[in-house]
């Protein structure tokens, strides 16, 4: 990989004083593993808040990035913000410039950004990377093994899912495909299909996977969280 790189970690969290410190924890093990010559920077964007996010946020990110606040109360829109923040911070060439979403309630594996700029490397525009969840202990016998065997990777280790929690696009593409919108859910899917429609070449990467909650309430209508509930209703085989 060529050392250019400046990497973009984008982190919207609402209300998540109990799990923000493990995924920055994480995001900031990820950033020093880079190589050397890579450059990296994290904002947090803090939607909607009423317990201690901000606090941990701007605590731990102390000279390693930055967090801003808004009442925007959409996942889309603060994902945007966090991006146009990450950009306003960059002095460089965008297609030098990665964009890396994840969640707050997720955990990235060390070589997260490291692998991505491989990918990227190669010409790659943007990136869709899979999820595992963290325990399903909020949930019924069964779950997890039935998340496990319907969550589909094909045998040349591409996939159908795309998930905001694993998603990176470099910066030219992502302009160019009109950003985040400003949704309450399936924002992810919105821009990943944009991406195409605009000529972006994507890939989608089987073994690229984060870990997230497996909590019963999402913080986002419809959204994974849901997907989880609705295997407690499915009849177990």
């Amino acid at each position: 990989m060529r050392p250019r790189w400046h990497a973009c970690v984008l982190i919207p969290a609402r209300n998540e004083q109990e799990l923000l410190p493990r995924c920055l924890d994480s995001v900031i093990a990820a950033c020093a593993a880079l190589p050397r010559g890579v450059t990296s920077d994290v904002v947090v964007a803090v939607d909607s808040s009423t317990d201690q996010t901000l606090e941990i946020a701007e605590r731990m990110l102390s000279g390693r990035g930055c967090v801003i606040v808004t009442e925007a109360a959409a996942v889309g829109r603060t994902r945007a913000l966090a991006a146009e923040t990450a950009l306003q911070r960059y002095r460089g060439p965008l297609r030098e410039c990665w964009l890396a979403n994840t969640d707050a309630d997720c955990c990235v594996p060390e070589t997260w950004l490291t692998d991505q700029l491989a990918i990227a490397s190669e010409d790659v525009d943007a990136i869709a990377g899979t999820v595992d969840v963290d325990s399903f202990h909020d949930h019924g016998v069964g779950v997890g093994e039935q998340f496990r065997r319907t969550y589909l990777i094909h045998p040349d280790g591409s996939h159908p899912h795309v998930h905001g929690a694993n998603f990176g696009v470099r910066a030219d593409a992502y302009l160019h495909a009109g950003g985040w919108g400003e949704f309450e859910t399936a924002e992810d899917h919105d821009l990943w299909n944009r991406l195409l429609q605009t000529g972006s070449r994507r890939r989608s990467i089987g073994n690229m996977t984060v870990l997230t909650s497996g909590r019963r309430i999402g913080r986002a209508p419809h959204g994974f969280a849901g997907a989880l509930i609705a295997l407690n209703e499915v009849p177990i085989c």
